[in-house]
């Protein structure tokens, strides 16, 4: 035990908190800016389960806030590589690998196994599709959320004498997706999520000794600028409540892509094959600004930032189908909406994962 020395002599946490770490099981859902810290701390703490789901690999673009990772890690599954790292540190605890993402059909069996989950994910219909998962199996769930330099934490879902607060009724409607933005189309400075996945972890630490005063069904907000915080008492919402299911069988009906994504949205492979098919009537408009990069150099496509489109639309009359993109899919929702606001008889769809979409399998 010398290695939590400093933690058990620690005054109201001792050998005993430190037990209750050692047999807790705590799933952490999305390797990236807020699971990488919570998992390096919540390992170091001695955690004795973790669990590690995201179904996505390293990229570069990720480097400078998910710390786990180096370049040598670039196209790996971030999942293995976290998993890696922490087991090479902490040798004596049990990690879980779990190398895709969840989705309403297994999202039941993988959080069963677990005491508590703490949510790293980066959009909405995960984290309403976690919460509900968390809200059947009775699972305790830590919220983290970023917004350029604004982050959010709370403990939802807490079984007491009172029915439980849920992260629907914090957020009862989901937000359209061109509503929704992310850090590819607003920015972050790395160490924001830094220290809301490090508050993250330690809720859970606290959640599950009993130590202090875990933010029950209350969000703390802190701002980066001025480490301004307040907090936030969750309350009862009936709108949220009227979406949410309440069994297994409800959940497997639920349509969490409505929350992730617009229906028009089309897989790059089917945008080729599409234009093959189609050469002289399907065209890729790009809404982002001229100055951003990538540039696309083999493939033609309209240049025509989001700034500038409804005034430019109108030389778009002359098309049938039209494929939007932009750096990774939020601008390009909006564009779409805007489009066929505007001209309700064109085929207009917005291309699932932008212009990384593009570049990784062109």
């Amino acid at each position: 035990m010398s290695r939590f020395e400093r933690q058990t002599i620690l005054s109201g946490f001792g050998q005993e908190g430190q037990g209750k770490l050692s047999h807790s099981k705590v799933l952490v859902v999305g390797a990236g800016g807020l699971g990488c810290p919570a998992l390096l701390y919540l390992a170091a703490a001695g955690v004795g389960t973790i669990g590690i789901a995201d179904g996505d690999e390293v990229s570069l673009s990720n480097l400078n806030r998910q710390v786990i990772y180096g370049e040598r890690d670039i196209g790996r599954s971030k999942a293995e590589v976290a998993a890696e790292q922490i087991r090479n540190k902490y040798s004596d605890i049990q990690i879980n690998v779990i190398p895709y993402f969840l989705n309403k059909d297994n999202a039941l069996s993988v959080i069963a196994a677990y005491d508590l989950v703490l949510d790293g994910s980066d959009n909405f219909g995960t984290r309403y599709l976690i919460n509900d998962a968390c809200y059947i199996l009775k699972k305790p769930l830590v919220f983290g959320a970023i917004y350029q330099h604004e982050g959010q934490v709370a403990i939802l879902n807490v079984q007491d004498n009172e029915e439980p607060l849920t992260y629907r009724d914090l957020f009862p409607i989901p937000p359209s997706a061109s509503e929704v933005p992310n850090c590819s189309e607003t920015g972050v400075l790395g160490v924001l999520p830094g220290i809301i996945g490090t508050m993250q972890a330690t809720e859970a630490i606290k959640y599950l000794t009993n130590f202090g005063n875990p933010l029950i069904h209350k969000v703390l907000f802190y701002n980066l600028k001025d480490h301004g915080t307040y907090m936030l008492d969750i309350g009862l919402n009936p709108d949220g409540r009227k979406l949410m299911p309440r069994t297994a069988s409800e959940f497997h009906q639920m349509d969490y892509a409505v929350v992730c994504g617009p229906g028009d949205l089309k897989r790059w492979e089917d945008v080729q094959t599409f234009m093959a098919e189609h050469p002289e009537n399907a065209w890729l408009l790009d809404v982002r600004e001229d100055h951003e990069l990538p540039k696309l150099d083999n493939l033609p496509y309209i240049p025509m930032p989001l700034s500038h489109l409804k005034d430019k639309m109108h030389e778009l009359a002359a098309l049938d189908t039209i494929f939007v993109f932009c750096q990774s899919g939020i601008r390009s929702a909006r564009a779409v909406e805007d489009l066929k606001a505007a001209m309700p008889a064109k085929n207009i769809y917005t291309i699932e994962g932008g212009i990384k979409s593009l570049l990784q399998k062109n």
